[in-house]
């Protein structure tokens, strides 16, 4: 369910403003609810499964102007456990 919420609230990106949409969706739904969810699930396919469906619920055009190797700072943490 977390996930479909995340999902939504990233579906208002264009219609909000973008650092409400990435404050709410990635600061406080991913970081605080979701990565604690992901990080407790033991390693294996259904943990790869909800990584990648974190993964696409992100708007592409945020990271249209990043350079190649970087991520948002609201990532971060996402992506480290991307990396473990």
């Amino acid at each position: 369910s977390l996930l479909q919420l995340l999902s939504n609230v990233l579906l208002w990106d264009g219609i909000v403003q973008e650092d409400t949409v990435r404050d709410l969706g990635l600061s406080k739904l991913l970081n605080r609810y979701l990565l604690l969810n992901l990080l407790n699930t033991p390693p294996g396919l259904d943990n790869i499964e909800k990584c990648n469906k974190v993964v696409a619920c992100l708007p592409e055009r945020w990271f249209q102007d990043l350079k190649s190797g970087s991520t948002l700072p609201e990532l971060l943490n996402f992506c480290q456990h991307l990396l473990q």
